[in-house]
């Protein structure tokens, strides 16, 4: 089969015949139509984190596709059957995570196109647990940000505890920052949103935001502080200081700063405010398999819609050339 392949960090991914994948008694195999294309793909290609993936790695954590070969042990799904394989590959399921539906911090946990081969090619092994099943009004296309990008911001602002009426600021509008604004909006949330650029500004207008601010022409603390007397929670997409540093600053006493991002730097944490105020300050990763079907049901019935940029599989490296030079507005897609 065809996959995209990385060969050593911060090589370019190569294009290769490889074996097709051998299932297991509790696996699937899956015909892949489409991969999503997240940040996370990069610094996994460039071992970035002080957890390093395998290598050789077939990258890949947003693929859906149909399901063509299942194994003996899996029941509740068939051939045929339209998935996707999140990056939440699988967990342990018998430690005190997974057995109080925190599976997705499992320190057991095996992650798509990082720990295990992921969806960069025409067919992927799925663990038949783990795969999650797409509503049959979504297209390939369209679902495929959901399984990474839309549950995680769906996840994050679940996290915060925001309730409908509520401010929340997103920080960064990019690929997962634009369907956290769509998520917020659908729950009932007022949004302000911060970037930099007309474009993405007025995609967040556009999508909802009420109060749409520009990082490097603004006052971003002054004017969401005025704008709003302090948000209630900050999802920060961002991976930047700056933009973490920003978002915690924004959040009014007993509010919560929700980090998503994974920037290089550390993020100094001023713990008198942080006491005297009340903040909160929680990291958010991902979302469970129960996370994933609820973000999928907000497509579903219409209120979310990722926007999507259509590319091929061979045109890997260019796509990654365009995420570090921040280009990209939404989420590319490669159709497989």
């Amino acid at each position: 089969m065809k996959a995209a392949v990385n060969n050593q960090f911060k090589g370019k991914l190569t294009i290769q015949d490889i074996e097709k994948p051998i299932i297991g008694v509790k696996d699937i195999l899956v015909k892949i139509h489409a991969c999503g294309v997240c940040h996370t793909d990069l610094h996994a290609c460039h071992g970035d984190w002080p957890v390093k993936p395998k290598m050789p790695l077939v990258p890949g954590h947003e693929g859906v596709g149909e399901i063509v070969e299942v194994g003996e042990q899996i029941k509740h799904l068939n051939i045929g059957d339209r998935v996707g394989i999140p990056w939440l590959y699988s967990s342990c399921g018998h430690c005190d995570y997974c057995l109080t539906g925190d599976e997705n911090l499992c320190l057991s946990q095996q992650n798509a196109g990082y720990s295990v081969d992921g969806s960069y090619a025409e067919y992927c092994r799925a663990d038949g647990e783990y795969a999650v099943k797409i509503p049959d009004n979504i297209s390939y296309v369209d679902a495929a940000p959901l399984f990474c990008a839309g549950v995680t911001t769906y996840k994050a602002l679940k996290v915060s505890s925001a309730k409908p009426g509520d401010w929340v600021a997103i920080f960064g509008i990019g690929g997962l920052g634009h369907l956290a604004v769509q998520y917020a909006v659908a729950m009932g949330l007022n949004v302000v949103a911060v970037d930099t650029g007309e474009d993405k500004l007025n995609l967040a207008k556009k999508l909802g935001a009420e109060v749409c601010l520009d990082f490097k022409t603004t006052d971003v603390v002054t004017e969401v502080l005025s704008a709003t007397g302090g948000v209630h929670a900050s999802i920060c997409t961002a991976v930047s200081k700056s933009g973490f540093e920003q978002s915690y600053k924004v959040v009014r006493r007993g509010g919560k700063c929700v980090l998503v991002g994974l920037p290089p730097e550390e993020m100094p944490l001023p713990i008198f405010d942080t006491v005297l105020n009340g903040v909160s300050v929680v990291g958010s990763i991902v979302g469970t398999r129960k996370d994933l079907i609820e973000c999928l049901d907000f497509a579903a019935r219409g209120k979310i819609k990722a926007i999507t940029i259509e590319k091929k599989l061979e045109d890997i490296n260019e796509i990654f050339d365009d995420m570090i030079n921040g280009d990209i507005t939404g989420r590319v897609v490669m159709k497989i």
